[in-house]
């Protein structure tokens, strides 16, 4: 099976972590996206685009992506085949042991709208900096004293063995939709070819916030995020936030369902529950 991927370390790291469960009949072959060459800024599917047109066409039988690249909506003839167990959906800071513990007008780096309106809103004497580039990049900007603290996702670090670099844990922070987890896209129909790798509980909780997503008719420039959480009864929490990129306005909700309820209702109620709130207009700003 000839798996796709990005030749990034942390999407050559995931992919590898597929082509193992699948076997040693797996390979990987790369693909050059457009994000990858420094193009199409603001534009999510900049990450997948090729790599979908690769697995459309023949060149490649599945493609793994971060879940959190991947648009609502899907192009024809292309489906999610399995969802794997997620790693740790959280941020993390690098740099300081929590946001309290940051001095008035620190300065925090992160390339993400949605953490940034975050953490305007929870601390707005920080000075948030954009901070673009791989894992290696902004973590070495921050030791070199660019930054006072960044902000990453906790999963990137794991799956790249810099865990250590996690100083501090961000519960404050809603999750982007799918941050942590992975999908595996397949060409429609060829789903029993990756099912074996299938987590049901994860894939559920990602249906759940994709759906909170495509209600906002949101985007990577959306200062979003949607979160979905199964406790040991089975019962799905989802939680998301919608707020301005200056983090002066923003609504939040959560909304637990009855164990065994349609985790893509649960997420289309949060959506609905947000825009009644007023986060269309939030958003706007």
């Amino acid at each position: 099976m000839r798996i796709g991927t990005r030749g990034s370390a942390l999407a050559l790291a995931q992919a590898g972590q597929v082509a193992a469960a699948l076997g040693a009949d797996a390979q990987l072959v790369t693909v050059t996206t457009a994000g990858d060459r420094g193009e199409g800024v603001g534009d999510k599917e900049r990450w997948v685009r090729e790599l979908d047109a690769a697995l459309l066409d023949g060149r490649i039988d599945a493609a793994v992506h971060s879940a959190k690249d991947v648009p609502a909506t899907l192009p024809d003839g292309m489906t999610i085949g399995a969802v794997p167990a997620r790693a740790a959906a959280q941020d993390v800071l690098c740099g300081a042991p929590s946001l309290d513990a940051l001095p008035i007008g620190a300065r925090v780096g992160t390339a993400s709208l949605r953490r940034a309106a975050q953490l305007r809103a929870l601390r707005p004497d920080l000075r948030i900096t954009e901070l673009r580039g791989n894992v290696d990049t902004r973590l070495r900007r921050l030791h070199d004293g660019e930054y006072d603290a960044i902000v990453l996702a906790h999963a990137g670090l794991q799956r790249l063995g810099l865990e250590h670099e996690a100083t501090g844990p961000l519960p404050e922070l809603v999750p982007c939709a799918g941050q942590g987890a992975l999908v595996i896209a397949v060409r429609a129909g060829d789903e029993a070819s990756v099912a074996a790798l299938d987590d049901a509980q994860t894939h559920a909780r990602l249906r759940a916030e994709r759906a909170v997503v495509l209600r906002l008719d949101a985007d990577c420039s959306t200062p979003m995020g949607a979160y979905a959480s199964v406790d040991v009864g089975g019962a799905m929490t989802v939680t998301a936030f919608a707020g301005s990129a200056d983090g002066s306005a923003w609504v939040r909700d959560t909304l637990t369902g009855a164990p065994g309820a349609d985790p893509v209702a649960l997420g289309d109620r949060v959506g609905e529950r947000l825009l009644a709130a007023g986060a269309a207009e939030v958003l706007g700003r």
